[in-house]
């Protein structure tokens, strides 16, 4: 990526931005020392203790770029955010609370790729795939689907399951992380549907005590190799626009196009 920095990001209840870090291609090690720098002694004493080089690095990169990018919404230093898991384990703010700065964001990794989602004053929930290191069972969506999502997958050509099967799961974790809940909401009492290929719906059971008109999904394709869903709570009737952005933390940012799969919302063109 050419080094850049456009105009710091406004938060804003009709905005997302959901950032992209391709981990990899991030290997200096002088900027990885940069990272460090900016963690608290806890966090820094974690990134080693994963035994994988490739899980360290993608734990110091998220660790960076969730500190560096919410300092591009609010004036607050890099190494001043402090955060804590919630009773179901999501990460967020606990040194500045909602009304204080207004931020939701969440936090989805695979291989290769961490995705980062900012908004304002909205749930939030973010999940990204690698489709080409990860490939699962269907007996999975046996066990845990729901029946009308698993009826659906049987009709699917072989070759296309186990993309239908991802972009079932991505919608399912947006969901049930844009809660706040994660896995503690059964998978199976909730279902997406597809009235074309570019349209999704949700069902949600009353056992949920949720009303499916509250969220809005939407699905990509940042690179061939990648699935990525969105789900955002609707306020006020409007609908948020959503951008994403490719970053490297403390060199430079460029705002990419990638393939809208799926929405909830009508597309106008």
């Amino acid at each position: 990526m050419t080094p850049s920095r456009s105009e710091n990001p406004v938060a804003s209840e009709n905005h997302i931005d959901v950032w992209l870090a391709y981990y990899n291609d991030i290997a200096d090690s002088r900027l990885h020392e940069a990272y460090r720098s900016l963690l608290t002694e806890e966090e820094r004493g974690k990134e080693f203790r994963f035994y994988f080089a490739d899980d360290q690095r993608r734990y110091l990169v998220t660790r960076a770029m969730v500190r560096t990018v919410l300092s591009r919404y609010v004036h607050v230093r890099p190494t001043d955010w402090r955060f804590s898991n919630n009773h179901y384990g999501r990460p967020e703010i606990s040194n500045l609370s909602r009304d204080e700065c207004g931020l939701c964001f969440n936090i989805s990794h695979t291989k290769g790729l961490i995705a980062l989602g900012v908004t304002h004053r909205r749930e939030l929930g973010v999940d990204v795939e690698n489709l080409r290191t990860r490939e699962v069972s269907l007996d999975i969506a046996d066990r845990f689907f729901a029946k009308p999502e698993v009826d659906e997958l049987a009709t699917v050509p072989p070759e296309r399951q186990q993309d239908r099967f991802f972009e079932y799961w991505t919608f399912k974790e947006s969901y049930i992380k844009a809660r706040g809940m994660g896995l503690s909401i059964p998978l199976g009492q909730f279902s997406f549907h597809y009235p074309h290929e570019r349209a999704v719906n949700i069902a949600i059971e009353p056992a949920l005590g949720d009303d499916a008109k509250r969220w809005s999904f939407w699905q990509y394709r940042p690179t061939q190799e990648y699935l990525m869903a969105v789900c955002a709570e609707r306020r006020g009737g409007g609908v948020p626009s959503l951008r994403l952005r490719r970053v490297v933390p403390l060199v430079g940012e460029e705002v990419v196009e990638a393939e809208l799969l799926k929405t909830s919302e009508v597309v106008t063109t």
